[in-house]
């Protein structure tokens, strides 16, 4: 199994569905944050089930949902087929995008799952999308030095917030003997410092990264945001 199988198949990463749609509210209304105009044009690229993606649809002028899973492309066309300005598009058809036709390019919660290959040919690929003076935002990226017993503690503090402690602390004892848990144990997850985040970016062709408030709950992980130079 890759990780691509383990997200196209069912899984039980969402301790319960609430615990889903307060995760996937949290998202939309960071990444909103960002759009940078009504009519802006912004891929999403890992975006998962998207739960609140018509709210992000409605802050921007097309959405396009990308998703490596098909089963989970065919729920995100189910739900959102009907709305005219989401599209959900494989990571090939994002290679097909006319260049400079992006305003925004969020990844959350991906680059954990991607070699250094994968990452830099794709930091190269959101680079040509995107117009000059675009916005890149790398999110959730996991440093070398923070551990999955921080990464459940702030699950805990999530879920302690969001009313759905008694779901997470079975959900922890559910992940332990999951196919999630043999996989990071087989494959890992790829951590990087600021440092080697940031270079990688720049090398990509883009400016500086900012550092900004990291998409979702845990504060521990790392988000860059990093403009096309115009």
């Amino acid at each position: 199994m890759s990780w691509r199988d383990f997200w196209n198949g069912e899984h039980a990463i969402y301790v319960s569905p609430r615990h889903k749609h307060l995760h996937y509210r949290a998202i939309a209304g960071d990444l909103i944050a960002h759009i940078p105009a009504p009519d802006a044009v912004v891929l999403d690229h890992g975006c998962g089930e998207a739960l609140d993606a018509a709210r992000v649809a409605a802050s921007c002028g097309r959405l396009h949902l990308c998703e490596a899973a098909p089963n989970v492309r065919e729920k995100l066309r189910a739900q959102f087929g009907r709305i005219g300005n989401i599209t959900v598009v494989s990571p090939e058809e994002v290679e097909a995008l006319p260049d400079a036709s992006l305003d925004l390019v969020v990844a959350n919660s991906l680059v954990q799952y991607l070699s250094g290959d994968e990452l830099k040919a794709l930091l190269r690929t959101w680079h040509g999308k995107l117009k000059p003076g675009g916005a890149l935002i790398v999110a959730d990226v996991i440093p070398p030095d923070v551990s999955p017993l921080t990464d459940a503690s702030q699950l805990l503090a999530f879920a302690w917030r969001g009313g759905f402690l008694m779901a997470a602390l079975a959900g922890l004892v559910r992940t332990a003997f999951s196919d999630y848990r043999k996989l990071r144990a087989q494959y890992g997850l790829s951590t990087y410092t600021p440092q080697a985040m940031s270079e990688l970016i720049r090398e990509a062709g883009f400016a500086e990264p900012q550092r900004p408030k990291n998409f979702g709950h845990n504060p521990h992980r790392m988000t860059f945001k990093a403009l096309k130079p115009a």
